[in-house]
């Protein structure tokens, strides 16, 4: 088969199961929480929000405030999506799929540490993407970025290469300006619009290999997606457990890097050192944690992980996320200036950290 042939043939077999996400709230909630997601900018100042009847409404009668897509993996309806996308607890959030079929939706899951959710809607029958293994990729191999690009372009499909592997990056989560730190993304040149969030990139074996998750403003062909593998974890934990565990220790902490080293003149040529984030009062060690209990202090230098060496390149949450949750396991410090074992209990991530 010929490459265009190939191209084309994929996306016949994997388009009918992407969808577009609307998102919608009411006027008084928004104009409460929220009144800039109704304003816009005009020449040299910022406009009010506009009477409710001038704007649009989903179909149950909210305002939509913002949209992404997603795409089926369970003909019973289960959706793969972004966790930006569906990050608001009080939105109302409506499914179209290819064939313009409309369902309500609910979140049923939110991943703590990835950029991932999960929705269900109420059907039978559903056309689903397979997921590949996106541990197998390679540099320079063909993709297609599927999704609602801008919001308004349903069944839109933009090809390319991955071009980049493990990148870390921070990306805005939400309207009020928060922040995660993303980690061991793919990065593609192929297209990813606002819009495409939450959308498949898809191999040419007609496999999910990541899900399309962020953009760099300003700079041209460069977007990110998460790791299916990442999902597919997130799946079986929803299916054994009916929620998204995750492991947890307790620390804040600043991977050391040559520059950290020289600035701070440590003695460890790697690792992450046990620190509170800048200004704030939030402490190093949060207190009951599995770190505080096992006595990691601030200041703290941490090597290892159950063996596996902490660095740039393996952070705490990566090396974290492989450890068998209900179990310990060691821990290599340098406690000024002296190596110390640990062994600290790998216990599951309590619904809110402070």
């Amino acid at each position: 088969m010929q490459y265009e042939d190939k191209i084309v043939s994929v996306i016949e077999n994997t388009m009918p199961a992407v969808v577009s996400i609307m998102v919608g709230k009411d006027y008084e909630a928004i104009l409460k929480k929220q009144p800039y997601v109704l304003m816009a900018p005009h020449g040299d100042h910022v406009e009010l929000p506009p009477p409710e009847d001038e704007l649009p409404h989903t179909p149950g009668g909210k305002i939509r405030v913002g949209g992404g897509s997603g795409f089926i993996v369970d003909a019973s309806g289960l959706i793969l999506t972004n966790k930006h996308v569906v990050v608001d607890p009080e939105a109302e959030y409506i499914v179209t799929t290819a064939s313009d079929d409309q369902y309500p939706a609910r979140v049923v899951a939110r991943d703590p540490l990835n950029d991932v959710a999960m929705l269900r809607v109420e059907a039978d029958g559903l056309p689903i993407i397979p997921l590949g293994n996106s541990d197998t990729i390679k540099l320079g191999q063909a993709v297609l970025a599927m999704g609602t690009a801008l919001g308004e372009f349903q069944n839109s499909v933009s090809s390319g290469i991955i071009s980049g592997l493990s990148r870390l990056i921070t990306a805005m989560t939400d309207m009020e300006g928060h922040s995660q730190r993303l980690r061991g993304l793919i990065q593609t040149d192929a297209a990813i619009n606002p819009g495409n969030s939450g959308g498949p990139l898809i191999n040419l074996n007609g496999e999910v290999i990541g899900i399309n998750s962020a953009v760099v403003f300003g700079a041209e062909n460069i977007g990110f997606a998460i790791p299916i593998n990442k999902a597919v974890h997130d799946l079986k934990e929803l299916k054994e457990f009916g929620r998204i565990r995750r492991p947890f220790l307790g620390v804040r902490y600043l991977l050391i890097s040559a520059v950290v080293r020289k600035r701070l003149r440590l003695a460890a040529e790697h690792g992450a050192l046990v620190l509170r984030e800048g200004m704030t009062q939030s402490p190093a060690v949060i207190p009951n944690s599995p770190a505080a209990r096992a006595g990691i202090r601030e200041g703290d230098i941490i090597l290892e992980m159950n063996e596996c060496r902490v660095d740039e390149k393996n952070a705490v949450e990566d090396i974290l996320e492989k450890i068998e949750l209900g179990g310990t396991f060691p821990m290599k410090i340098l406690r000024d200036g002296t190596e110390e074992m640990l062994h600290v209990a790998c216990e599951e991530r309590p619904m809110k950290v402070e």
